[in-house]
Order: C-alpha cells, then structure tokens, then sequence
C-alpha cells in the first residue's frame, strides 16, 4: 500500500459515497486509475465494506456499555464459546481481546438500562464461562472518528 492508497482510504473515510470522480480529483488521479485502485484495495480486503454511520440515540439506542469480561478459564473450549456467542448478539457492536485485568472489552448499545439488565441477565450471563463482569456507561462522547491517522 502507498501514499495514494492511504490518501483514497482517508477520503473514503470521511465519505464512503463521494463518486469516483470526486475521489479521483480529491486525490490528483485520473478517474480509471482511481477506480483501479479502489477496486484493488476492495479486492484485497483493506476496503472491507461501506456502511452509513448512524447516530445510535436518534435510532433509539440511548445506552452505551463498555463491558470488560474475565474468563473463568482460558482453554479453548471456553474462549470458543465465548467468542461465537458474543459473535451472535447483535447488542454487542464490538468485542476485542484485550491485554491486562480483563480478556475482553465490549462496546454495547441498548435502549434502556432495563434492557441493558436483560442482556446481561438473559443473554451474557448464560454464555458460562464467565469469571466476572464490569460494566462503565458512556454519558457523552467527545469524539467519534472513522479517519485513520496519518502514517
């Protein structure tokens, strides 16, 4: 990947339905090599797919959860189960394996605390497996990007 690539993947970032001649001329490209590229970038995977962003609150989703989960054990019968379960459950918008006090962190998205109860109560907790469960809740946000930085 080069400059040109980085610099289609940032335009592209900040907006995934600008037409390729706009692309092309954001980034000083003729519009076939332009296209070229990103169907290469999409090809190999580094392009993975294109989504509109929207506001969680406005779609009815006020709560956001980041939830951090220690396994009870760490063989792989047990961190398989976990992990096809949360891969399931469309609350959870992303699970990472994380380094630290916890294996894994969370970022959930529901309506209500009540409903927040109800997934962990009906859903989470019966995955089994589970050491513990720590739960912050985001009041606000400061910011919310999908543009790489600069290398």
């Amino acid at each position: 990947m080069d400059d040109k690539d980085r610099q289609i993947i940032r335009a592209l970032q900040r907006d995934g339905r600008m037409s390729n001649q706009d692309l092309a001329a954001a980034v000083n490209l003729s519009p076939s090599p332009c296209l070229r590229r990103v169907r290469n970038l999409e090809r190999r995977g580094v392009i993975r797919g294109y989504a509109a962003r929207v506001d969680s609150r406005a779609y009815g989703l006020a709560i956001t959860a980041f939830v951090r989960i220690r396994l009870e054990r760490h063989d792989e019968a047990t961190v398989q189960t976990f992990e096809r379960a949360v891969g399931g459950m469309e609350e959870v918008l992303e699970c990472h394996v994380m380094t630290g006090q916890t294996d894994y962190q969370l970022r959930v998205v529901v309506a209500s605390l009540e409903d927040y109860e109800h997934f962990i109560r009906a859903r989470l907790q019966r995955v089994g497996g589970i050491g513990s469960i720590d739960t912050s809740f985001a009041y606000g946000t400061v910011k919310d990007s999908m543009v790489f930085p600069i290398r």
